[in-house]
């Protein structure tokens, strides 16, 4: 073949790096959203938030909104204390480095499971060894204050110096299943609930019969067969709800309460109110970044001497109308979801509406895309309580009268029905399917199993009580 020239004209779509930006953008959370502009400030000397610092200087801004987001400052997570083996010192109190201790001002760590059995083992009078032993043991433990590895295991840790074997051992562990909190150092859930029914109190019937169901019939308790476990124990109907509620008022993880707790911080990025008998959604002032152009290096950037500048200043431009540009499509969406789930605002969950991404966008004209990118870690307070927006969209199904029930609707119903229900002859999934056809609305027995694991509900075996 010949080599040729060939005109031909089309039509396609090239991604400018603003509408780049618009789109991602458009798919951060506020938290992150902040985080990025926080970098970019960093980078562009002309981009600057407004915060009420050198007004004389300072251009009318370029911004929106009433308030900047004010973002928690991160902090390290404490270091996790260790103990080293010593036969002739145990180091029983770990106090911070001599660098550390020159913050006076420094916010206190909170105390580890570690930290609290290190500082009971401190006040014992137990010898060195003994001690030694009980640090391995507390080193050992998980998060929950389980012992998870063997007492074999330990032992083929520890040096020959120590002189120490299983049985040495056994004796710690007991040691150490004396410290608070209650339970601590158990090998099993049984073994744990069954050293806080020793320690609580002086026995009698109910802890008695307690403590036999924890050491030997502690599945039938979970599985509440209360036939074979009234023919196991030979304990009457009184006696084992008695029991019961003893068991249930123990602690199965007695070192929760010293876990590092990550709190996780949401900003709403719009507020729903209901004003003059109409639902509303407005944005968040406190999610709405006010950024504005340095007067001082815009003056600078349309100079003769500033063309090094100019590029910083269209981005910085870009970046003002893609954050504004952001928050106004995130209250349209809004908007537009508040006016299609009305019913929820008003009646809570049992009256949401089926709802997808495609309604939506053919609403406001726009991509199912974008929409789904706006939905996505964005949330809205309501009186209600504060909800992602992708809450508002659900699967539907048919009712016998032709209109459709939101997935969201029908586990609402299963959870009234499942609280409102006889304990001692809870509701199968058979019967809420049952029930919820008499209102018209047919489910399947196994759509009814689904929604009920979503929601956390235990089967109707172990609903059953005495």
């Amino acid at each position: 073949m010949k080599p040729t020239l060939q005109f031909r004209l089309s039509q396609h779509l090239t991604l400018t790096p603003q509408l780049q930006q618009s789109i991602r953008l458009l798919q951060l959370s506020t938290v992150e959203l902040n985080q990025e502009i926080e970098r970019l400030l960093m980078e562009n000397p002309i981009l600057e938030r407004e915060d009420g610092e050198t007004e004389a200087a300072a251009a009318p801004p370029a911004q929106f909104g009433e308030a900047p987001l004010q973002a928690p400052a991160s902090e390290a997570p404490p270091a996790e204390p260790r103990a080293d083996w010593d036969v002739e010192q145990v180091a029983v109190w770990r106090g911070p480095d001599d660098e550390e201790n020159d913050r006076s001002f420094a916010t206190p760590e909170p105390q580890t499971l570690r930290d609290h059995l290190y500082a009971q083992l401190s006040l014992t009078n137990l010898g060195r060894r003994d001690r030694a032993l009980i640090g391995m043991l507390i080193d050992a433990l998980n998060d929950d204050g389980y012992l998870t590895q063997s007492l074999d295991e330990v032992a083929t840790l520890l040096p020959e110096e120590a002189e120490a074997d299983v049985e040495d051992l056994a004796i710690a562990l007991r040691h150490l299943q004396n410290f608070e909190p209650s339970g601590v150092g158990a090998r099993s859930p049984a073994e744990c609930l069954a050293l806080q029914i020793r320690a609580g109190g002086a026995e009698d019937a109910v802890r008695r019969l307690a403590l036999a169901i924890c050491e030997h019939h502690l599945e039938l308790l979970a599985k509440r067969d209360y036939a074979r476990l009234k023919s196991a124990t030979g304990a009457s109907d009184d006696e084992l709800r008695a029991a019961q509620r003893l068991i249930l008022s123990l602690n199965p993880r007695p070192g929760a309460a010293f876990a590092e707790v990550e709190t996780r911080y949401v900003v709403p990025d719009v507020v729903v109110r209901k004003l003059r008998n109409v639902w509303r959604a407005s944005l968040n002032p406190d999610a709405l970044p006010k950024l504005r152009i340095n007067r001082l290096y815009a003056e600078l950037a349309s100079g003769s001497r500033g063309k090094a500048l100019a590029s910083q200043l269209q981005e910085a431009r870009w970046l003002i109308k893609n954050v504004q540009q952001r928050f106004e499509t995130i209250l349209r969406v809004s908007q537009a979801i508040v006016d299609r789930q009305r019913h929820f605002f008003e009646h809570g969950e049992v009256a949401m509406r089926p709802l997808v991404l495609r309604e939506i966008a053919e609403t406001l004209g726009l991509h199912e895309s974008t929409i789904s990118r706006v939905t996505t870690q964005k949330y809205m307070a309501t009186p209600r309580g504060t909800y992602e927006l992708k809450y508002f969209f659900g699967s539907h199904v048919e009712t016998e009268s032709g209109v459709a029930a939101s997935s969201t609707a029908i586990r609402a119903l299963i959870k009234q029905l499942v609280a409102a229900e006889d304990a001692r002859s809870p509701l199968s999934d058979a019967r809420i399917s049952q029930i919820l056809g008499q209102q018209g609305i047919v489910v399947a027995r196994r759509t009814i199993a689904k929604y009920r694991e979503s929601l956390q509900i235990p089967p109707v075996n172990q609903r059953k009580s005495l």
